[in-house]
C-alpha cells in the first residue's frame, strides 16, 4: 500500500549545506532509497512509498541530519558512509566548541577561553574581562551558538552600549539601524564564522537572533536564552545593573570587557569592576581574567597591549 508522509527537518539545520550544491546531497541519498519517491523543499520533505521504504528512508535522513548540524558539513561520502554503517570524521579535540561554516572548528584556543568553557555548565552568570585579541566576545558567541543548535536554548540575544569615541551618533547617515550596526559589527563578524550567511539570515529575521544596543533591553525578561552583553567596561553602575537583572528561567548571561578601554565621559565611573566586586562568591556567578598570553589575533597585539598597559 501506498502512503505519504511529511517529514520535518530540525530548526538548526542550514538547509543549503544539507540538501548541497544542486541538490546532490539529497539526490544521493534518494539514490540509496529507490523505492520511494522524495519532494524536498526547505524544511519539509515529502515521501511517498510503503511504510517500511519511508521508515527505513527517514531514520537515514535524520542520521544525516544530525551529522550535518553537528559538524555544519555533508557531502556524498559523508552519506555513504553513514548509511554503510561507518564512522565519517568527525573534529572530536577537548577545546571543540562546535563547528562552524563550512565544517571550520571553533575551537577553545588559549587557558582562559578553555576556563570560561568549562565554567559556563555551571554558572548562570560568567564575567569574561581582558585585553583585545584576548577572545572574550568570540568564545562567548560560540557558547551561545553552540547552546542554540542544541537546543538547550530558544535564542540568542547580543547586546553592546552604543558609545561615542569620538563621532556623534546624529551626525552619522541613515536610520536607527544604520547608525546603531557599526557598533554591533564585531557580533555580525563571529556570528558570520559560526552559522552560514542563509541561515543566519532567517535566525535574525524570525527573532532567534537579536542583535541589539543596551538601551534596547530595558524593560525585557530574558527567558530560555543566552544573552551576551559586549564592551560592558562602557557601561555605568545603573546601566549594568539593568541589565543584569533581565535574567529570565533557563536564562544564562556572558558579560565580556576590558577595563583599559573605558570610553565613558570623565565624570562617568565603569560599572564592570563594581559589579564583579559586589557580585563575587555568589554561587552560580563566575569570572575569568583573560591577560595577554590569551592574545589570538596577529603576534603585533601583544606588543601594543603591553606598550600600552
Amino acid at each position: 500500500m501506498v502512503e505519504e508522509k511529511i517529514i520535518t527537518l530540525a530548526d538548526a539545520l542550514d538547509t543549503p549545506t544539507f540538501y548541497g550544491v544542486n541538490n546532490q546531497n539529497i539526490l544521493c541519498l534518494m539514490n540509496q532509497h529507490p523505492d520511494v519517491r522524495v519532494i524536498a523543499r526547505g524544511y519539509q520533505v515529502k515521501v511517498i512509498g510503503s511504510e517500511a521504504a519511508i521508515d527505513l528512508f527517514e531514520k537515514d535522513l535524520h542520521t544525516c541530519e544530525q551529522f550535518c548540524i553537528r559538524n555544519s558539513r555533508l557531502a556524498e561520502q559523508d552519506i555513504l558512509m553513514l548509511l554503510h554503517g561507518e564512522k565519517p570524521h568527525e573534529q572530536t579535540t577537548d577545546n571543540l566548541i562546535l563547528h562552524g561554516v563550512n565544517g571550520k572548528p571553533i575551537l577553545a584556543r588559549s587557558v582562559n577561553q578553555k576556563r570560561l568553557v568549562s565554567l559556563y555548565d555551571d554558572n548562570d552568570l560568567l564575567f569574561a574581562v581582558g585585553p583585545a585579541g584576548s577572545g572574550k566576545t568570540y568564545t562567548a558567541i560560540a557558547l551561545a551558538v553552540r547552546a542554540l543548535k542544541n537546543r538547550e536554548v530558544k535564542r540568542i540575544i547580543l547586546s553592546r552600549p552604543a558609545v561615542e569615541a569620538g563621532e556623534k551618533l546624529g551626525f552619522l547617515p541613515g536610520d536607527m539601524k544604520e547608525k546603531i550596526d557599526p557598533y554591533l559589527q564585531p557580533l555580525y563578524d563571529a556570528l558570520q564564522d559560526m552559522i552560514p550567511g542563509v541561515k543566519l539570515n532567517d535566525y535574525m529575521e524570525k527573532g532567534t537572533i537579536q542583535i541589539a544596543p543596551l538601551a534596547f533591553m530595558r524593560g525585557r525578561t530574558l527567558s530560555d536564552a543566552v544573552v551576551i552583553l559586549d564592551e560592558a567596561q562602557n557601561t555605568t553602575a545603573s546601566q549594568l545593573k539593568m541589565f543584569l537583572t533581565r535574567l529570565g528561567i533557563n536564562g544564562k548571561m556572558i558579560v565580556t570587557g576590558d577595563l583599559t578601554q573605558i570610553d565613558l565621559p570623565a565624570a562617568q565611573h565603569s560599572g564592570l569592576k563594581d559589579a564583579i566586586d559586589r557580585l563575587a562568591n555568589i554561587k552560580g556567578i563566575a569570572t575569568v581574567e583573560f591577560n595577554q598570553k590569551d592574545i589570538v589575533r596577529h603576534p603585533l597585539v601583544k606588543h601594543i597591549v603591553d606598550a600600552y598597559k
